[in-house]
């Protein structure tokens, strides 16, 4: 029998409900993907190259024509000048991306600080390079983050801090302020960053994203990932990017050859296209998705919900307390079963067991979806 190195872990929330989904023949609001399609003209050059035979190896540092359209739009969006070449790898995904940037600087016994709830493939890329994660909570409700609970917990070992702006699961973002005190204290302690960007273009209410990418030091040290699937809709072609300086870069790609080597040719080939005939399209998807967001929670006026209207990625988290107190894994199970709706509980993001009473639903959904799903919710 083998030993596992990863004895804990087992299939990932998304996958058990989006299968219970799939077996109740429920709404799926679980799993983070769009029900509609991704614009026409994507896909449209996608089938174009794959059958003008574009099909075969791409450089494994991602096809120059999209990393130049990459920091094109990294410059127009962020204000930021990147080097196509150096500092800009395409990857199969922003979990891939993740996955090469921990296993490039974390060592046997180094520590790794997450913010709680975290998403769940951070931890297990920590183990597999040898490191330990260590857990720092969000303050409840807000899910803001104390820094200076973060500051108590480096010691030696620290190598390395990840966070996730807009937030998944909760939708929470982070401030200027939040990025200068994350600044403050990898430059005090000499740390790295991997910052998870991947809902960028998704903050609402008149707020901006705020990227380590824009802060100079943080830059510095930081592995930024951003993903195509999240603005394009498209996830099922799992490609996204990372942003890193020259010698970070360089690391990264020497695991990534040895991981998945290269993205899908013909993906990169349509996402360049579509880039440089619409570069303002990421630019709509804020104004898009609000009105998804504010479509949702103002059809659960009647409920008996407790909404705080989610300030980025396109995630809503719900508060039954009012109307339950099952824990969050066993109702989000129920509700599929006896509602036809299905949705994420939040409480398994967390190391320690944690008493929450959110689940959290996803309205990247169409219109009729959205309010089909908040009509059964209202008889709850």
């Amino acid at each position: 029998m083998i030993n596992s190195k990863l004895p804990a872990i087992g299939t990932t929330i998304f996958t058990k409900m989006s299968a219970l989904a799939s077996e109740c023949q429920a709404l799926n609001l679980s799993q983070g993907f769009p029900d509609f399609e991704a614009p026409q003209a994507l896909l449209e050059a996608m089938a174009r190259h794959v059958m003008a035979g574009h099909n075969q190896y791409a450089p494994m540092a991602g096809l120059p024509c999209l990393r130049e359209q990459i920091a094109a739009q990294l410059l127009r969006h962020l204000g930021v000048s990147c080097d196509p070449d150096s500092e800009i790898t395409v990857v199969p995904g922003a979990t891939e991306g993740i996955y090469c940037a921990v296993m490039a600087c974390v060592r046997s016994g180094d520590e790794v600080i997450v913010l709680d709830p975290c998403y769940d493939s951070y931890e297990p890329a920590i183990a597999l390079a040898g490191g330990r994660a260590i857990h720092i909570p969000l303050e409840s409700d807000s899910f803001a983050v104390d820094w200076q609970t973060v500051a108590a917990a480096i010691t030696p070992r620290t190598r390395l801090i990840m966070v996730n702006s807009p937030h998944n699961p909760c939708g929470a973002t982070l401030s200027a302020d939040d990025m200068l005190q994350l600044q403050a204290l990898v430059e005090e302690y000499d740390l790295l960053v991997v910052s998870d960007e991947v809902y960028e273009h998704l903050v609402f209410d008149g707020q901006q994203h705020h990227s380590a990418l824009q802060f100079q030091a943080l830059r510095q040290r930081s592995f930024a990932l951003f993903s195509f699937g999240k603005t394009f809709s498209v996830t099922g072609w799992k490609t996204g990017y990372c942003v890193a300086p020259p010698a970070l870069t360089a690391e990264l790609r020497k695991v990534h050859q040895f991981v998945c080597f290269v993205a899908v040719t013909p993906v990169q080939l349509a996402l360049a296209d579509f880039m440089a005939a619409e570069p303002d399209f990421p630019a709509t998807l804020a104004a898009f998705y609000q009105r998804k967001r504010d479509l949702f929670c103002h059809a659960l006026q009647e409920s008996r919900f407790k909404i705080t209207p989610s300030a980025g990625t396109y995630f809503q988290l719900l508060d039954y307390s009012a109307i339950t107190r099952t824990p969050d894994r066993q109702l989000a199970v129920d509700w599929t079963h006896q509602h036809g709706i299905a949705s994420i509980p939040i409480s398994v993001f967390y190391e320690e067991p944690h008493d929450q009473h959110y689940l959290r639903f996803c309205f990247a959904k169409t219109d009729e979806v959205l309010l089909e799903a908040a009509e059964r919710l209202c008889k709850i």
